[in-house]
C-alpha cells in the first residue's frame, strides 16, 4: 500500500530542492572568483590562527572548549604536517616556512605508540612528501623515510595486507579486521616514497596489499566492507562507495595514472564496470536520448549491494561518497560525473549542508553529523577544472557560504553534531586545512596556482608530482 503521507513529504522536499536549484542556477554566471579566493584565504587564516593560539604543537584543536587533542596521548604534529602544503598553495609562505622549521626540529616518530596505519599514511606521510616536493627541504623527506620504515611491519601479515595498527617504536601490530580502504589506500604515498628514496620495498609492500585486496573480490567483482588480513576472509559482505571502501577504488585509478601502472589500470577498469553494474541507481531518463543523441539528465546515485549476489541492500549515500564524481572525471566519464555531482548537491541542499548518511530513495537524512568533510568540494573543483562550467563556481560558492554560516566559531571552525539543528561539535579535524579549505581555494584560485594535469592528489588532498621516470 502506498504511504501517501510519505509521498506528499517527498513531493514537498522535491519542490523545495527544485526551487532552490532554479534560484541557484540563475546566479551561476555571477561568481567573482577573485573575491571568493580572498574570502577562502581569510577563513583559512582565521582557523589557522585559532589553532596556533590554543593548540600549537598539538595534533588538533577543539574549537568550542579551546582545548587540544593529541591522537595517541602525545603529539605527532598532525595539524602542522597535514596543513603544510596548503599553507604554501594558499600563498602563506611565511607561515609555511615557520611551520616547516617547527616540524623539522620537533617532529619525532620514535614513540611507543600504536598508530592507525591508514590515517598516518594519508595525513602525515602524504603531507611530508608533498611539502618536500614543494620546498625541496630534505629534512621532510628524511622524516617521511623514517616514518615509512616504522610503518613497514604492518604489512607482515599472512596475506600481505596490513594490520590496522602498528607501534612506531616496537613494530608490534594489532587489529587484523580491516577494510579495503585501509588495505588499499597506501600505494600513492609508499610508492612515491619509494621513487624519491630509491627503496623499492615501499612500493612493493603497498602494491601487494592493493593487489591482494583486489584478488579477494567476489565472483561478480565486488569487494566487501571488512576483511581479516590474517585469513583473507571477508567478515562483512556489504559493498558500496562509502567509508571503508571508498579510497580503495580511488587509488586503483590514481596509482595507474601516477605510476603508469598497467596492473592498477586493469584492476580499475574491471572494478568500475562492476560498480556501474551493481552499485549504480540510475533514474529512468538515463537511457533516453535528446534530439542531439545525448543522454537526458537524470538522477544518478550509488547505493549498497551484497558483494556476492549484487542484490541491493541499502539506498543510502553520504558525505564520504561525494568523492566519486572527481574519480569519474579522472576516468573521463564526464556524463556520469555531472549527474552524480548534481545528486550530491541535492543531498547538500536538503539540510543546507551535507550529512554523513542520506537515503536517496526516501529523501531522509539518516546520520546527521558533518565533521567538515571535503569530498563534495573536491568533486566540484574537478568538474570545474575539466568543464569550465560556471555552475560549479556557483555550487562551490553556495557550499562555502553555508560552510561559513554554520561551522565558523569565534576562533576557528567546528563540525556539526546535526545538520538539522546546526548544533556544533567540539572538534576540528586537520583535514579542514589539508582538504576542505584547499579545494575551496583551488576552485576559485587563479589558474596558474596548480596544474591539475601535473599532480595526483592523495586521498587527503596532498598533491604529488611525478618527478621520476618509470
Amino acid at each position: 500500500m502506498v504511504n501517501f503521507r510519505h509521498f506528499r513529504t517527498a513531493l514537498c522536499l522535491i519542490s523545495i530542492v527544485i526551487a532552490a536549484s532554479q534560484s541557484f542556477y540563475a546566479q551561476s554566471d555571477k561568481v567573482d572568483k577573485k573575491q571568493m579566493s580572498v574570502r577562502v584565504k581569510a577563513e583559512f587564516l582565521h582557523a589557522w590562527n585559532g589553532y596556533k593560539k590554543y593548540c600549537w604543537g598539538h595534533d588538533d584543536l577543539k574549537p568550542i572548549s579551546k582545548t587540544c587533542r593529541d591522537w595517541y596521548g602525545q603529539t605527532i604534529l598532525m595539524t602542522p604536517v597535514d596543513s603544510l602544503d596548503s599553507l604554501y598553495l594558499l600563498g602563506f609562505k611565511k607561515e609555511g616556512d615557520e611551520t616547516r622549521e617547527y616540524i623539522a626540529k620537533n617532529l619525532n616518530y620514535d614513540k611507543d605508540i600504536s598508530v592507525q596505519v591508514f590515517e598516518i599514511t594519508i595525513r602525515e606521510l602524504g603531507g611530508l612528501l608533498s611539502a618536500y616536493q614543494i620546498t625541496g627541504d630534505k629534512r621532510l623527506l628524511a622524516l617521511a623515510d623514517d616514518l615509512g620504515t616504522r610503518l613497514l611491519p604492518a604489512f607482515d601479515s599472512p596475506t600481505g595486507m596490513p594490520y590496522r595498527f602498528v607501534n612506531l617504536k616496537t613494530g608490534k601490530t594489532n587489529d587484523p579486521i580491516s577494510n579495503p580502504a585501509e588495505t588499499g589506500t597506501l600505494l600513492i604515498e609508499f610508492g612515491t616514497l619509494s621513487k624519491l628514496t630509491g627503496k623499492p620495498i615501499y612500493f612493493e609492500k603497498a602494491k601487494k596489499a592493493l593487489v591482494e585486496t583486489y584478488n579477494r573480490r567476489s565472483d561478480i567483482g565486488l569487494v566487501g566492507e571488512n576483511i581479516d588480513v590474517t585469513s583473507g576472509k571477508w567478515t562483512n559482505t556489504d559493498s558500496h562507495l562509502s567509508g571503508g571502501i571508498d579510497s580503495y577504488y580511488e587509488y586503483l585509478l590514481k596509482a595507474a595514472i601516477l605510476f603508469d601502472d598497467k596492473d592498477c589500470r586493469t584492476m580499475w577498469e574491471d572494478s568500475i564496470a562492476k560498480i556501474n553494474t551493481y552499485l549504480a541507481d540510475e533514474g529512468p531518463e538515463m537511457s533516453k536520448k535528446n534530439v542531439q543523441g545525448k543522454p537526458i539528465a537524470a538522477d544518478l546515485w550509488y547505493g549498497h549491494a551484497d558483494m556476492n549476489t549484487g542484490n541491493r541492500t541499502a539506498t543510502t549515500t553520504g558525505a564520504l561518497d561525494a568523492f566519486f564524481p572527481a574519480v569519474l572525471v579522472l576516468d573521463g566519464d564526464l556524463n556520469r560525473a555531472k549527474m552524480l555531482q548534481d545528486s550530491m548537491f541535492k543531498m547538500w541542499q536538503a539540510n543546507g549542508i551535507e550529512p554523513e548518511v542520506y537515503n536517496y530513495k526516501t529523501g531522509k537524512t539518516e546520520e546527521f553529523g558533518y565533521p567538515l568533510r571535503p569530498e563534495i568540494v573536491e568533486s566540484t573543483y574537478y568538474l570545474y577544472q575539466y568543464t569550465k562550467d560556471p555552475k560549479y563556481l556557483a555550487m562551490g560558492k553556495q557550499m562555502f557560504d553555508d560552510f561559513v554560516k554554520y561551522c565558523r566559531t569565534d576562533v576557528a571552525y567546528a563540525g556539526l553534531k546535526s545538520v538539522k539543528t546546526k548544533e556544533k561539535t567540539d572538534y576540528m579535524h586537520s583535514f579542514v586545512f589539508a582538504e576542505t579549505f584547499k579545494y575551496f581555494y583551488l576552485l576559485f584560485a587563479p589558474e596558474k596556482t596548480l596544474d591539475l594535469n601535473k599532480v595526483v592528489f592523495n586521498t587527503e588532498a596532498h598533491p604529488i608530482q611525478k618527478t621520476w621516470k618509470n
